[in-house]
C-alpha cells in the first residue's frame, strides 16, 4: 500500500470510523452509501481538481470534497480527478442502488396548508427565496467531515423520500427525517457550522433554521418553537440551537431535519453512523 493511499484511508477512518470507506483507486477514496439520496465524502491528492459528470466541483487544498445525489438521481455517474502537474484525468464510474419509498397518507391537515390561499403566495415565494439563498451558500468550512449525530431525542416518525398524501391530495415527496417529541425538546447541532438562516415563522415550515457545514452541505431544521442562535453565529456539534415545536404545516410536534448539498435534497439518515439501520 502506498503512502498516499494509506494517508487517505487513515484520514477517512479517523473522521468517519463508523461509515463505509471505499478505496476506489490509489488516489481516490469515497465515504458513504452508494444509493439514491446519499452524501459522499471523498479524498484525492492535495490540490487536485475533481469533476462530476463533466462539471467541476470544489475541492479543499487538502484534497477533501463532497458530492450528493437526490431522491430520484440516475444510477450511473462519472467522477473524474486530476492530480497537480498531471495532464491526464483519472475516471471512476459511480453506480448507485435504486431505492423504494413509502407512501404516507395523512388526514386532518388544515385546508389552508394543503391548498394555500392566493393571499399568502407572496409570503411563500419570499420564504422559498430565503431558503434557496441559504442553501446556495458556499464556504470552506470542513464541518461536513464530522461524524454527524442525531439533532434530537425521540422516535423516528417520518423518513426521507416518502410520498405524503394530505387529505387525499398527493404532495411532493418528504425530504427530511422526522423526530417526534413534546414541544420544547432540545434541538442540537448534528455537526458544527455557521447559521445561515434563522426565521421564526415561515408559512409551511414555521420556525426554520439552516446551518452551513461547508462545501455546500447544510442542515435545515423546521417546525421549531424556539430558535436559540442567530444568523452568522458559529455553532459547535452538540450545541443547543433550538426547541422542537408544532409550527407551520404539521399534525403534531416534531423536528423535520433535512440535509442538502446545494440544491440536492439528501437523506439525513445516511450521514449517521447507524445509516444501515436508519435508512428505508
Amino acid at each position: 500500500m502506498t503512502k498516499v493511499l494509506f494517508r487517505a484511508l487513515l484520514m477517512c477512518a479517523l473522521t468517519h470510523s463508523l461509515l463505509p470507506v471505499t478505496a476506489i483507486a490509489e488516489q481516490l477514496t469515497l465515504n458513504g452509501e452508494l444509493t439514491q439520496g446519499t452524501l459522499l465524502r471523498g479524498n484525492v491528492p492535495e490540490n487536485s481538481k475533481v469533476w462530476l459528470n463533466g462539471k467541476e466541483i470544489k475541492v479543499l487544498p487538502s484534497g477533501d470534497f463532497v458530492i450528493g445525489f437526490g431522491r430520484d438521481a440516475k444510477l450511473s455517474h462519472t467522477l473524474q480527478w486530476q492530480a497537480p502537474e498531471k495532464s491526464e484525468k483519472n475516471a471512476h464510474q459511480i453506480s448507485l442502488t435504486q431505492r423504494e419509498y413509502n407512501i404516507q397518507r395523512i388526514e386532518g391537515v388544515a385546508s389552508k396548508y394543503v391548498s394555500p390561499p392566493q393571499s399568502v403566495t407572496d409570503r411563500i415565494r419570499e420564504d422559498n427565496r430565503q431558503i434557496g439563498a441559504a442553501r446556495r451558500t458556499f464556504s470552506n468550512l470542513t464541518s461536513f467531515l464530522e461524524t454527524f449525530i442525531l439533532p434530537a431525542e425521540g422516535p423516528i416518525s417520518g423518513v426521507y423520500g416518502s410520498q405524503r398524501v394530505f387529505n387525499g391530495e398527493p404532495k411532493r415527496p418528504h425530504y427530511g427525517l422526522d423526530i417526534a417529541g413534546p414541544v420544547g425538546t432540545a434541538i442540537v447541532a448534528p455537526a458544527s457550522g455557521r447559521v445561515s438562516l434563522a426565521h421564526d415563522d415561515m408559512y409551511y415550515s414555521g420556525g426554520t433554521l439552516i446551518v452551513d457545514h461547508g462545501m455546500g452541505v447544510s442542515s435545515t431544521f423546521i417546525h421549531l418553537s424556539k430558535i436559540t442562535v442567530k444568523e452568522g453565529e458559529f455553532v459547535e456539534q452538540g450545541q443547543k440551537i433550538g426547541e422542537m415545536g408544532a409550527t407551520g404545516r404539521v399534525t403534531g410536534p416534531h423536528l423535520d431535519w433535512r440535509i442538502n448539498w446545494f440544491s440536492e435534497r439528501l437523506d439525513p439518515a445516511l450521514v449517521l453512523p447507524e445509516a444501515s439501520s436508519q435508512s428505508d
